[in-house]
């Protein structure tokens, strides 16, 4: 049951739990330091002009278009299927 809940939601995305949690880690990492670098353009205007917009891009594409995309099992939360295909439309 424990195991499970560890478990289940990485393999849904075709990854083990250590692997799942190395993505995590560098997705995280990622919009930490991306984020900081937000807060000092908001400080600094002549600063990190396209830092925020390239990290969101790059997240996208390693998370969306890279990766296999699976629904959620929690039927309440659009798919990432759906997601993809309102951002196109919305292009």
């Amino acid at each position: 049951m424990i195991k499970r809940a560890f478990t289940e939601h990485p393999e849904s995305v075709g990854e083990t739990y250590f692997q799942h949690m190395g993505m995590a880690f560098g997705f995280g990492g990622k919009m930490v330091i991306s984020g900081a670098a937000c807060l000092l353009h908001g400080l600094f205007p002549f600063l990190f002009k396209c830092t925020g917009r390239k990290c969101i891009e790059e997240l996208h594409h390693r998370m969306v278009t890279n990766r296999v995309a699976r629904a959620c099992d929690d039927e309440s939360l659009p798919s990432i299927e759906r997601k993809t295909e309102c951002l196109q439309a919305a292009e």
